[in-house]
């Protein structure tokens, strides 16, 4: 019982450190300025790549890493999941650096509901009443973004669909998170090179040419990017995923009290309607999520006693 409670108090911190890091990502990316949004996201990943490197070494991983790029049933899936985690990424980095924070941080609010719906969708799953209240919900909100903005809030539905497929696909995967961040990132960094030679002959590249602290905050990229998917791995294995789920909410609050603050982004009347809204509807699917993992769990314990009663 000692050695459970101490599982769930380091997982709660290694949790609650990853989505804090996630929650502070607006703060770097427009540090690297003059480097364009495409260029810091191509230094994210050849460096994310390079720590992985290191981290394979460290952590004797390599016979893994090789296992995995042997199978085509899994590279699939990690193939498609670097195409929508540089969706995301990319996404985020142009998101924070063009004046859009806040609608980042709708992305992550919105997220849970857009992976119940692929649920739905990829997987059959029959969704419960007020579940369908929160999705029904979410949609509301998005369609009164919609007219606010004038335009759908592409750069959160972008990242809420990226996100929430990602996750998809890496369970589907089912690998440990050094591994298959390693495979994603060895699919990705040839393209990322190749992107970053170009920037280099076309004399647009900003790595090397703008001061060393500029040099030292690109290559810090792989780094701030690779640290908290780590300690979200270790949260994970020992974490309830009704916990994991109540803590995803740290990150996008966070972005959200950013962009009002530091970024001074404008909130008018109708978007504080929309993220109301959303709020609402995380609020009922969260409390829906704890009572079923409760009563799901009471029915596991009266079955136990039946079973040791027998």
């Amino acid at each position: 019982m000692a050695s459970t409670n101490t599982d769930s108090r380091a997982g709660l911190l290694y949790g609650v450190a990853a989505y804090l890091c996630w929650g502070f990502f607006p703060l770097y990316w427009p540090l690297l300025e003059p480097a364009s949004a495409y260029e810091v996201l191509a230094h994210r990943i050849v460096w994310t790549f390079v720590f992985c490197l290191g981290l394979l070494t460290i952590t004797h991983k390599w016979p893994a890493f090789r296992a995995i790029v042997r199978q085509r049933r899994l590279m699939v899936p990690l193939a498609l999941a670097s195409v929508v985690i540089t969706l995301n990424w990319g996404g985020f980095i142009w998101g924070v650096t063009n004046g859009h924070v806040i609608e980042t941080s709708l992305g992550y609010f919105i997220n849970p509901l857009m992976t119940v719906l692929l649920g739905v969708f990829l997987l059959g799953e029959r969704l419960r009443r007020l579940q369908w209240v929160a999705v029904a919900l979410g949609t509301i909100a998005v369609v009164v973004l919609t007219v606010d903005y004038g335009r759908p809030p592409w750069i959160a539905l972008l990242l809420a669909t990226s996100f929430a497929t990602y996750g998809f696909l890496k369970k589907r995967a089912n690998l440990g998170t050094i591994e298959a961040l390693s495979v994603e990132t060895t699919i990705l960094t040839p393209f990322a090179f190749a992107f970053l030679i170009l920037l280099q002959v076309q004399g647009t590249l900003a790595f090397g040419h703008e001061g060393t602290l500029n040099t030292v905050l690109l290559i810090g990229t792989g780094i701030v990017t690779a640290i908290p998917l780590l300690m979200f791995g270790a949260a994970a294995t020992r974490l309830s995923l009704t916990t994991i789920g109540i803590l995803q909410y740290l990150g996008p609050i966070l972005q959200f009290i950013f962009g009002l603050t530091i970024f001074g982004e404008q909130m008018g009347t109708a978007r504080w309607i929309g993220f109301v809204i959303v709020w609402s509807a995380l609020v009922i699917f969260t409390y829906d999520a704890l009572h079923t993992h409760r009563r799901n769990r009471r029915l596991a314990d009266e079955c136990a006693a039946e079973s040791t009663a027998i």
